[in-house]
C-alpha cells in the first residue's frame, strides 16, 4: 500500500473512531469552525470540537455530524478553560457558587489555599472564623479540607475547585497563634494532619512567609511538612519569605525547601516589591533556571498588574502579632508598646513591610473594612484618610485597624510595569488572580476590591497578548491551562484532547478585555462568549446560565502514597 494512501486511510479512520466515540446518536455538543488552541502552545488549526457528557470526543471535520447544539465559532479561539493558580474565592464561592468574576474571564478551575486553607479545623478556628465573618456570612459544617470542597460540590459551584494545604492552617491547628516553634509531638501531629489531607486530595503544601503566624515557621519545620507531601506526589508553593529587601534569600530558601523535601516548588505572584527591590527581579529569573538546569521543577505564578492587595498587617511588625490579632490590638493600646511598634514601622527591619515599600501613603488604597462607620473611607487613600484626621499616615494604620477589628483591606502599588512585563514571557510563569470571584452586585458590592478580580486573565489576552505583542495568543494559552495543569497534575485537564474533561472556553480575540479599574474595580470583563464546565454550559453567549457543575478536583496524592 503506498504510504501516502496509508496516511490518509489511518486518519479517516481516526477521524471515524473519534466521532463514534460519542456512542450512537449526536453529539451533545458541536463547536463549529472555532480556530483551536489545544493548551500545548503549538499553533492552533481550524477545527471542530464535540462534547458529550463530561468528555471531549472528537476534534477534527465534524461537518457531517450532529449534535444537540451546534455553537458557531467562526472567528472565535476555542481553548482549554483557564486555571487561576491563585484564587482567593473560598468564601464567596459559599455566598455564590457561580463565580461570575472568573468564569466570564474563562476560568473553570480555581485553586486554593495560600498559606491558610479552610481545614483542617478545630473548634477554636472555627469560631474565629464565624467571628471574623465581614460582607460574606456562610455555615461552616466541615471540618477537614477535603470535606470543605465536598461541600462546594454538594452546594453547587460553576468552577471546578482544588486546593492546597496551608502551612499557616497546619501550624494554627496544632501550636496556635504564639510565635514559637512545634513541640516534638506538635510537629509530628502537624505531618499527620499533611498525611491525612494528602491522601484526601490536597494538592501539597502551601506557605505565606510575610504573614504571621506562618511567617514564624522556620525553614526545617516548612521541609518536615513537604517531606510528607512528596510521599504522595504533592507540591510545595509559597508566598515568599520576602519580595523587596531579602527577596533573593527568599528565593534561595525555596529552592532549599524543594531540593531537601524532593518535591516541585512554585513562587506565589512572582515579583519585586518596591522601587529598591526592582532591579532584582534579573536575579530571581537567573536563580529560577539555574535551579530549573539542575533538575529540580520550580515555577511561578503572576498577576498582570503593577499593584497587589493584602491588609495593614503587613506594615506592623512580626512580634506584634504574636498570640493574634486580639493580641495586636492590646498592643495598639498601650502607649509604649506602640510607640516602640510606629518607630519599627518608619525603618527598615528583619520584616516585610508593605507600607515602607509602597514608598508613600498616596500609594495605599484603602478597599475593604468590616465596620459600616468606616466603609465610606473605601477609594480613598491612606494619605487622604490620614490628612482628614489630622493624623500622620503611621499612626493613622494602627487607628483604622484597631477601630475595625481587622487588617483592613489594601491596594499596595508595589511594581514596575518593565518587570510585569518581563515576567509574562517567562515560559514556566502560570498566572493567578490572587483575588476573590465577585459579581457586581450585594454582598460583594458593600466593599470595594482590586481591579484583579474581575480582570486578571481576560487583561493578559487583551492588553498583553494583543495589544503589546508581549507574547502570542497560543503561548498565553498554554500558560493559562496546559502549563499550571501539568504542574499540579490535575488528571485530564488543561488541553483539548479527545478523552479529556469537557472544561472549554470560546472567547473573540479581537475584544477580550479587561473593564475593572482601581476606582471602579466591580465591572465584569468583556470578549468571553462560550464556557462549559464539565461538558455543561456555564457560560452562554455572554450571559451566565447559572449552571453549577463543577468538581472538587483531588491532587495525585489520592492515588496513594508514591512507592
Amino acid at each position: 500500500m503506498p504510504a501516502r494512501f496509508a496516511a490518509l486511510l489511518a486518519f479517516v479512520l481516526g477521524s471515524s473512531l473519534a466521532a463514534a466515540a460519542a456512542g450512537p446518536g449526536p453529539f451533545d455538543v458541536i463547536i463549529r469552525g472555532g480556530t483551536v488552541y489545544d493548551g500545548t502552545g503549538g499553533p492552533p488549526r481550524r477545527a471542530d470540537v464535540a462534547l458529550a457528557g463530561d468528555r471531549i470526543v472528537a476534534i477534527g471535520d465534524l461537518s457531517r455530524q450532529k449534535a444537540k447544539t451546534v455553537i458557531d465559532a467562526g472567528g472565535l479561539a476555542v481553548a482549554p478553560g483557564f486555571i487561576n493558580m491563585l484564587s482567593w474565592s473560598t468564601e464567596s464561592l459559599l455566598v455564590d457558587g457561580r463565580s461570575q468574576g472568573e468564569i466570564r474571564q474563562g476560568v473553570t478551575t480555581e485553586i486554593l489555599g495560600e498559606g491558610w486553607s479552610m481545614g483542617p479545623l478545630n473548634e477554636s478556628m472555627k469560631k474565629q472564623m464565624k467571628d471574623d465573618q465581614g460582607d460574606l456570612k456562610f455555615d461552616i459544617p466541615w471540618t477537614t479540607l477535603s470535606e470543605y470542597l465536598a461541600h462546594l460540590q454538594k452546594k453547587g459551584v460553576s468552577p471546578n475547585v482544588a486546593s492546597y494545604l496551608g502551612a499557616t492552617t497546619v501550624r494554627i491547628h496544632a501550636v496556635g497563634l504564639d510565635d514559637r516553634p512545634p513541640t516534638p509531638a506538635e510537629l509530628d501531629q502537624m505531618r499527620e494532619l499533611v498525611r491525612r489531607e494528602m491522601e484526601a486530595g490536597a494538592l501539597g503544601i502551601a506557605s505565606a512567609l510575610i504573614y504571621a503566624p506562618g511567617s514564624y515557621a522556620k525553614t526545617e519545620e516548612l521541609i518536615e511538612l513537604c517531606k510528607v507531601a512528596a510521599r504522595y506526589r504533592g507540591k510545595y508553593i509559597s508566598h515568599l519569605r520576602s519580595e523587596g529587601d531579602r527577596l533573593l534569600e527568599a528565593v534561595d530558601e525555596l529552592i532549599r525547601i524543594s531540593r531537601e523535601a524532593g518535591l516541585p516548588a512554585e513562587i506565589y505572584h512572582l515579583k519585586a516589591a518596591g522601587q529598591a527591590a526592582w532591579p532584582k527581579l534579573d536575579q530571581v529569573i537567573a536563580k529560577v533556571e539555574a535551579a530549573r538546569r539542575e533538575g529540580l521543577k520550580i515555577t511561578a505564578d503572576m498577576y498582570t498588574y503593577t499593584a497587589g492587595a493584602t491588609g495593614f498587617e503587613a506594615c506592623v511588625p512580626r512580634w506584634s502579632l504574636d498570640g493574634g490579632f486580639e493580641a495586636l490590638f492590646k498592643r495598639i493600646q498601650e502607649p509604649e508598646t506602640r510607640a516602640r511598634m510606629l518607630a519599627e514601622m518608619k525603618q527598615p527591619g528583619p520584616w516585610e513591610n508593605l507600607c515602607l515599600a509602597a514608598g508613600s501613603p498616596e500609594r495605599l488604597l484603602l478597599v475593604g473594612f468590616k465596620t459600616a462607620a468606616l466603609k465610606p473611607l473605601a477609594g480613598k487613600t491612606l494619605a487622604e484618610v490620614a490628612t482628614s484626621r489630622g493624623k500622620d499616615s503611621w499612626e493613622t494604620i494602627l487607628e483604622l485597624m484597631l477601630e475595625d477589628r481587622t487588617r483592613v483591606e489594601v491596594v499596595f502599588f508595589l511594581m514596575s510595569e518593565d518587570n510585569l512585563r518581563k515576567e509574562i514571557q517567562l515560559p514556566w510563569v502560570s498566572f493567578g488572580s490572587d483575588a476573590s470571584s465577585m459579581a457586581p452586585e450585594e454582598p460583594f458590592t458593600r466593599s470595594s476590591t482590586h481591579p484583579r478580580a474581575y480582570g486578571n486573565f481576560a487583561r493578559l489576552l487583551g492588553q498583553y497578548v494583543r495589544e503589546e505583542r508581549r507574547i502570542t495568543l497560543e503561548e498565553a494559552i498554554r500558560r493559562l491551562t496546559g502549563l499550571p495543569a501539568a504542574n499540579l497534575g490535575l488528571d485530564r485537564r488543561g488541553l483539548l484532547r479527545e478523552g479529556d474533561f469537557a472544561d472549554v472556553v470560546v472567547f473573540d480575540p479581537a475584544t477580550i478585555a479587561d473593564r475593572a479599574s482601581y476606582q471602579k474595580p466591580h465591572q465584569y470583563a468583556v470578549g468571553m462568549r462560550h464556557v462549559f464546565v464539565n461538558g455543561v454550559a456555564v457560560l452562554k453567549d455572554g450571559e451566565h446560565t447559572g449552571a453549577l457543575p463543577g468538581r472538587a478536583l483531588k491532587g495525585p496524592g489520592a492515588l496513594g502514597a508514591k512507592p
